[in-house]
């Protein structure tokens, strides 16, 4: 039997008093199937190219065809219903957990001497929104004065961080794409920084898979170690864009010229076992004892005199990094120019319609 009006309604209140973002797939669902129960198929003209927005909406109700009034009001209580339930279940598990509460996106911790940064959406395959691109600046300049002798970036669930989240692409501001590509090219830039600026020993532990801005800057960290599930993949040509991170600078040098075309330019997806043979990781273990055999190691490391680590990576990175922030600049203002080109915004909408048809 299907949902009444009143369920359908119900539904529609039920979902104001979400406290969690569902995220924007979730919300292009409930959108077109709300526009699907109470008008009908799709009849609106397609809105423009740069239109990002609503032509992300427009896709998705108009991908609903001539699915009936009745079924789309079903499929919404339905949505909504589960959203509802995974909410609930979530706060459950949190409980009392809630000691960084101030992350909405990062777990953070520290204890014997190290402070862990851990990527936190694993139902997204932990990809990094602009407020999460914040709250991980947050916390390295926070790890940065506390009294952790290590830092360590990782990741929950079965990715390490599959990158930025493309959907960060259809959050426009009113001055336009060119002015969200500004805004962001800033917050790329200063995001890099932070990693280039950063004074302890840093080290990646590496769980799984890793795309994009997450590998770029691998290079930037002390240490990288990675199970042997662990992936790295950096897609810039599929979507229209330019490898960032210093990862046009430092792929090269770690790897050899070839190598890193390889990877930037043609988007060559390396194992963990290739990526240690290029330089990029440290070490790889096998995934079932992962977890114990690099924490055992990094409390080991973490017991080491502080001053001295941190000397010794400023002797190691300060010959460089002038010429990290100048590479980070140069990067970021050739992506600012790439995230206007239709070039990159015919790419990213067809990437963000495939997944959408999933």
């Amino acid at each position: 039997m299907g949902a009444s009006q009143k369920d359908f309604e119900n539904a529609v209140s039920q979902l104001k008093l979400l406290t969690q973002d569902p995220g924007n797939e979730a919300k292009l669902k409930l959108y077109a199937l709300y526009k699907q129960a109470t008008e009908g198929p799709c009849n609106m003209p397609k809105p423009g190219m740069f239109d990002l927005i609503n032509k992300a909406k427009w896709d998705a109700w108009s991908a609903l065809g001539s699915l009936p009034k009745e079924t789309a009001r079903q499929n919404y209580v339905e949505l909504v219903s589960s959203l509802s339930s995974s909410e609930s279940s979530s706060q459950g598990k949190a409980g009392a957990d809630r000691t960084h509460s101030e992350y909405k996106g990062l777990l953070v911790s520290s204890e014997d001497g190290i402070t862990t940064i851990t990527f936190n959406r694993p139902t997204k395959k932990n990809a990094i929104t602009t407020e999460m691109y914040h709250e991980i600046m947050r916390a390295l300049e926070a790890a940065s004065k506390d009294d952790s002798a290590i830092t360590v970036l990782t990741g929950n669930g079965d990715y390490y961080c599959s990158g930025n989240d493309l959907n960060n692409f259809t959050d426009i501001p009113p001055g336009g794409v060119e002015e969200k590509a500004q805004q962001s090219a800033i917050l790329l830039r200063n995001f890099v920084d932070c990693f280039i600026d950063f004074p302890k020993p840093l080290v990646a532990v590496v769980n799984g898979p890793a795309v994009g801005i997450s590998v770029t800057t691998l290079g930037l960290f002390d240490i990288v170690y990675a199970s042997d599930r662990a992936t790295f993949h950096t897609p810039f040509s599929h979507l229209g864009q330019t490898p960032e991170g210093c990862s046009s600078y430092l792929f090269p040098k770690i790897m050899g010229s070839a190598k890193a075309a390889e990877m930037l330019i043609f988007g060559k997806k390396l194992t963990a076992k290739e990526a240690c043979a290029q330089g990029l990781v440290t070490e790889v273990f096998p995934h079932s004892t992962f977890q114990k055999e690099v924490w055992t190691r990094l409390k080991a490391y973490s017991k080491l005199p502080p001053n001295a680590m941190r000397i010794s990576k400023q002797l190691i990175r300060n010959v460089e990094k002038e010429k990290l922030h100048a590479v980070n600049s140069e990067e970021c203002t050739a992506l600012q120019s790439r995230w206007v080109s239709d070039e990159c915004v015919n790419a990213v909408m067809n990437f963000l319609s495939r997944k959408s048809k999933l």
